[in-house]
């Protein structure tokens, strides 16, 4: 499967971003333009996202493969990049650099841990919201927004999740394969079992300090994977980069200047 993907900056790309779920490359645009035109970027949509492909079930390991073998397709046999990954898309960043130490040249994990996240399960809710909606009898966003409204009141929210929505001929339609994702929360709130190894490159990870999704107890799991872990707090919730932004793109700057 080709991943859908999109160049900021000029040249040959340095730095990779993996999105969250429901998210697409695209949410990075303005941390990419922010780290031009030092570092170029490529923005990937991860499978069942996006303009990517969908699959039938979800695997982690399967996604992390997935993404190396895009990256060398994309650059040849001495691709190595710096790879910034995002809630879903860092555990997918994290199993790529465990799996495939050659590509990654280091690595940005974003307020996610090698754990379980079930705690964070708003997800569930938000995937209920909108199952909620009646594409067929849609007739602009705009209607759709008012309708997600009393179960999603917060307006970036659902900004976020309505940027998945597409019309498609005559009809709305979600550009993300909903009811796999949906069926596959377990999966996605979960870590797969017997990894194995370590990645001894330098890390990143970048929490928000007001985020669930990071406890205590995820402190030892990252540290004996990747033992080269550096971690900074952020005045931010879940999604550190849209809370924070010019504080993330200085951290990541100075992560990307020294490695």
């Amino acid at each position: 499967m080709s991943l859908h993907a999109h160049l900021v900056g000029t040249g040959r790309p340095r730095v990779a971003f993996l999105h969250g779920l429901f998210g697409q490359g695209r949410n990075w645009t303005t941390i990419a333009h922010g780290l031009t035109p030092e570092f170029t970027s490529v923005l990937l949509d991860l499978p069942n996202h996006g303009h990517s492909g969908w699959t039938t079930s979800f695997d982690y390991i399967a996604w992390a493969d997935l993404v190396a073998e895009d990256i060398a397709e994309r650059l040849g046999s001495a691709a190595r990049l710096s790879v910034v990954g995002h809630s879903l898309g860092g555990k997918v960043a994290m199993l790529l650099a465990l799996r495939h130490p050659e590509l990654v040249r280091s690595l940005a994990v974003v307020d996610i841990a090698p754990d379980s996240s079930s705690h964070g399960d708003s997800m569930g809710q938000l995937i209920g919201a909108m199952q909620s909606l009646d594409l067929a009898t849609l007739t602009s966003r705009a209607q759709a927004d008012a309708q997600l409204a009393g179960k999603v009141p917060d307006p970036d929210v659902r900004g976020f999740l309505l940027q998945n929505l597409h019309r498609r001929q005559q009809a709305f339609a979600w550009r993300m394969n909903l009811p796999m994702l949906a069926e596959s929360l377990p999966a996605i709130f979960g870590w797969p079992a017997g990894v194995e190894g370590h990645y001894d490159g330098p890390v990143l990870w970048l929490c928000g300090d007001r985020s669930e999704y990071v406890r205590a107890e995820h402190e030892a799991p990252m540290r004996e994977l990747f033992p080269g872990t550096r971690r900074v707090d952020l005045p931010a919730g879940h999604w550190v980069h849209a809370d924070a932004p010019d504080q993330t793109i200085a951290v990541l700057r100075e992560f990307l200047e020294t490695t």
